[in-house]
């Protein structure tokens, strides 16, 4: 009879189930997070590639740039 009665307990005892319940849910999570990320994927390797290049386009040179330190304005 204690054999059956531990397992008795043992299906009873809720210890434990939030950490199940969050373990489950986080793993949820992160599978959605790496579905959206490979389903994006070719879309935001398109986008990356556009902003790069607008950006490489920009004259970033700033040797001849200055700052007006007079405090005057024209």
């Amino acid at each position: 009879m204690k054999l059956f009665d531990r397992i008795r307990r043992f299906g009873k005892d809720e210890d434990g189930a939030v950490t199940v319940d969050f373990v489950v849910l986080t793993a949820g999570v992160a599978i959605i997070g790496i579905a959206a990320a490979l389903f994006f994927q070719d879309s935001l390797a398109s986008l990356v590639s556009t902003v790069t290049t607008e950006i490489g386009d920009y004259n970033t040179d700033l040797t001849n740039f200055s700052f007006d330190t007079t405090g005057t304005t024209d």
